[in-house]
């Protein structure tokens, strides 16, 4: 009996020690299951309600409109339409292979297509949409619409894209938008913190110049949405803000009329008003279809303008860099008229050619011109005159002139693409090229050759501040009514609309370029003998109505030196091979007795500038001079306004 209720306490113990046991672990997992669902509940709340909400809430940010780009007038140059997108979130698709395969039968989407979604896939960041296609027929559009509900995690939608004239007019000076590229996020702040899938930037010319004003800001669409990723209800929708509107000083009629004149060519045409500095005309040719790069270039037309001689891609007028040729003498006359190193009275004598350093300098008419003073040098453009005249006036002068009246320094400074040519000067080449200046270099840069480099919107600068009586503008291509209004304060008391637009201003503020204004007016009357005069290199190329009479100087930018064999052949410039002629140019300004424009025209070798682009410059300038009207009356209201 004893040995029973000792075995019995045993077996006591024993269960009562497991059973502590087990409530022990009991508790322990309660605890333990306490501690995981608060940590649940409270800690990782924020995440699983995120993620919760991204189950059944769909957010699309909307590409902005950007602002839009007109001309003088108000006709669009630059403006935004309608387009059909298809989106894709990747997280709401449940086969990716299925989903490619019912999409194909719907619209035109192949492997090569299927590739390059495959690998952007691997890119994006989480819940981050895709774009299939940015510009769906709408054809394509209704009937992806109509099988939408087969086509789980895709959505179409409605957005806008680029549009620009067809004519490709303004496409050199608009420039055009693409894809936002990693090398735009990496120079751009704005472009990092507003990126989204489908966002375009401007490439070059003013809509990459402007983008930061011009882009606006994106707009913000949620959703509730299913299981089956199907919209549900709109629950909230934020306005994107539409990107700053520009208006621009181009007249897009005289750019049109320009851009025409230069089918076919190569070249360029600037025009100027002289006192306000406006850019009425920027006209580069070739030009080519900006629309083509809104939504992706194609391949071909890509290496139809890259492998295109003419390079169409470059603006001519901004960035093409050329000899002045004749165009400077001009500038070389009056530098030396203002230094006193020569009287407008002073004869020489070309017979052709003359030896000087060592070597034959010849000028351009081979049995030379005569006995020339400064005036008929200036109107038959002799050169054995201003190889002389450039001797005695010495390059540093003559560099110093040159940068007064606008050349070597970029004219407008907002479009990353202008250049700022080349103005040589004694410290310049020992700086760039590491060599002393030698005389013979300053007799050709007398007519504009060697180290001399220009574009043609400076040569049409140049011209304006002589055209106005030397004084210094500055040009715009933007009509800011507040950069307007410093132009009406420095002219306001000398710019009279109701005297024919005399302008009177001696008495201004304005900066001198010149010492004795004596040497203006008498490089302006030189200029009207080289168009209207017997014998001026431009004579063939004037107009005859008074209203109409220009007056400007030519010039051949010689880009190859002519050997003596040529020179025993008498070869003409049609004879040559079109990539050894020599460029032509023209500049001028009109009307002559009362100015308000200046011109410069570029046709690539095109030979001689009297037979090469005076003609076309001649067109033009009437052009513009019958808008005249139109524009005085808007510019009347403008300065009323202000």
């Amino acid at each position: 009996m004893m040995q029973f209720s000792e075995s019995f306490e045993n077996k006591s113990l024993l269960i009562t020690r497991r059973m502590f046991i087990l409530s022990v672990a009991k508790i322990s997992v309660f605890f333990a299951l306490l501690a995981r669902l608060f940590y649940l509940q409270i800690s990782e709340n924020i995440k699983y309600r995120s993620l919760s909400d991204k189950n059944r809430l769909r957010e699309w940010k909307v590409a902005p409109q950007r602002g839009i780009i007109e001309d003088y007038f108000g006709n669009k140059v630059a403006s935004n339409t309608q387009v059909f997108q298809l989106h894709m979130m990747p997280e709401d698709v449940p086969n990716f292979e299925v989903l490619f395969f019912k999409l194909s039968k719907v619209i035109k989407f192949d492997k090569r297509q299927k590739r390059n979604l495959l690998k952007r896939l691997k890119k994006r960041k989480p819940w981050q949409p895709i774009i299939i296609s940015d510009n769906l027929t709408w054809a394509e559009f209704s009937k992806l619409n109509v099988f939408l509900h087969e086509l789980q995690g895709l959505k179409p939608i409605v957005s806008v894209a680029r549009k620009y004239s067809k004519d490709g007019s303004t496409s050199h000076l608009i420039g055009y938008v693409s894809d936002v590229s990693q090398k735009d996020l990496e120079t751009s702040k704005l472009l990092r913190e507003i990126n989204i899938p489908g966002l375009k930037t401007g490439k070059n010319g003013l809509e990459k110049s402007l983008n930061d004003e011009i882009i606006g800001k994106p707009g913000l669409q949620r959703f509730e949405v299913n299981a089956y990723g199907k919209r549900i209800k709109e629950l909230k929708y934020i306005q994107g803000k539409a990107g700053t509107n520009f208006r621009l000083t181009i007249d897009q009629e005289v750019q049109k009329y320009a851009t025409e004149l230069l089918k076919e060519k190569s070249g360029a045409a600037c025009v100027m008003d002289i006192y306000t500095g406006d850019i009425v005309a920027s006209a580069s040719s070739p030009t080519f279809n900006s629309n083509e790069f809104v939504h992706g270039i194609s391949n071909v037309y890509w290496q139809e303008l890259i492998q295109n001689k003419k390079k169409p891609l470059i603006n001519k007028a901004f960035t093409g860099l050329y000899p002045p040729g004749s165009t400077i003498k001009p500038i070389v006359a009056l530098s030396a008229l203002e230094n006193d190193v020569i009287s407008p009275k002073k004869v020489i004598q070309c017979t052709g050619s003359k030896d000087m350093y060592g070597r034959t300098y010849h000028c351009w008419k081979e049995k030379g011109h005569g006995y020339m003073t400064l005036r008929s040098a200036i109107k038959q453009s002799c050169d054995i005159y201003f190889y002389e005249v450039a001797r005695r006036l010495g390059i540093d002068r003559l560099s110093i002139t040159s940068k007064k009246f606008g050349l070597g320094k970029k004219v407008l400074g907002i479009i990353e693409e202008e250049k700022s040519g080349i103005v040589p000067d004694t410290k310049w080449k020992l700086k760039h090229i590491g060599k002393g200046w030698v005389l013979g270099e300053t007799l050709i840069s007398g007519i504009g050759q060697g180290y001399f480099q220009s574009t043609p919107l400076q040569l049409c600068l140049m011209m304006s501040q002589l055209a106005n009586g030397g004084y210094e503008i500055k040009p715009r291509i933007i009509d800011d009514k507040y950069a307007l209004q410093s132009t009406i304060d420095a002219w306001r008391e000398e710019f009279s609309y109701k005297n024919n637009n005399n302008i009177n201003l001696d008495n201004s503020n304005l900066v001198k370029l010149y010492r004795n204004k004596e040497n203006i007016k008498f490089v302006l009357d030189a200029l009207y003998g080289a168009t209207n005069e017997p014998m001026g290199t431009s004579y063939r190329s004037r107009l005859t109505k008074s209203e109409y009479i220009y007056a400007g100087k030519t010039g051949t930018s010689q880009i190859r030196t002519i050997t003596e064999e040529e020179r025993e052949l008498n070869l003409k410039q049609k004879d040559l091979p079109y990539e050894r002629r020599d460029h032509a140019l023209f500049i001028a300004f009109a009307p002559y007795k009362n100015p308000r424009y200046a011109f410069s025209v570029l046709i690539e070798h095109g030979g001689s500038g009297s037979s090469g682009a005076a003609p076309i410059a001649k067109k033009i300038i009437k052009k513009v001079l019958d808008r005249h009207k139109e524009r005085k009356k808007y510019q009347l209201d403008l300065f009323q306004e202000a």
